[in-house]
This record gives C-alpha cells, structure tokens and sequence, in this order.
C-alpha cells in the first residue's frame, strides 16, 4: 500500500500526533493551538482531512494515526530522489554531501548502514 501523502503544515501537526497519540481530539486541538496557533476549526479540518486520506483515524474523539513517521519520512524521500534526481540515489547523495559538512561520526553512522545492508540486515 503507498503511503498517503502528507503536506508540510499536516507533518507538523501529525508529529504532535505520534508523540501524544492517542489522544482526545480536543486535547490535539488544545496541543495545535498551543504549539502552531491554529484555531480549532483548523484542527478539526486537518482531522478530518487526513482521516479521509488514510492518515489518522478518529473514533469516539480518539485519534490515533495509520501511518507513522517513519513510513511518512521515506515516502517524502522517495518522492524528492525520483522528482528532482530521476530516482537516483548516488545522484541525490552527491548533491547532499556536496554542500554539507558532515562529520566523521554521522560518516561512520552511514557506513554502518550501508555495510548492514550489504550483509542484508537492513
């Protein structure tokens, strides 16, 4: 199943999500005034709509999200690599190091990864 996509300001509002769900909506409407100004209306449309689209759920003023951050981060990625690198990895990873300074301990952390991989622990 591909994962729904999810728009900038719905991102900031689903991380509020995985970090207090469940939750009761009025306590999530309660949490987004809070931290994005958003009035409750808002909330509740940004409910609704990501429940539409398979996002959240919310039953009984519960809402608990479908997807987690994980699968929403890697859709995002994936989306970037192919739109803006004709799906090539090597191509996106020479256009993030060219401009960033990265140190010896995320180099080492990359390379643990890509020798996991090799051995095929993912």
């Amino acid at each position: 199943m591909e994962t729904p996509k999810v728009f900038e300001s719905e991102y900031r509002f689903c991380l509020i999500l995985w970090e207090h769900e469940p939750i009761k909506s009025t306590e999530l409407v309660n949490l987004c005034q809070e931290q994005l100004g958003w009035k409750p209306t808002t909330t509740y449309t940004v409910i609704k709509r990501l429940a539409e689209r398979g996002v959240l759920k919310n039953e009984n003023t519960i809402v608990t999200s479908l997807v987690s951050k994980d699968e929403v981060q890697a859709a995002e990625i994936n989306e970037m690599v192919e739109k803006t690198f004709e799906g090539s990895l090597p191509a996106f990873v020479a256009a993030f190091t060219k401009h960033q300074k990265i140190s010896e301990a995320d180099l080492d952390e990359v390379q643990r990864m890509i020798d996991r991989m090799r051995k095929g622990g993912g």
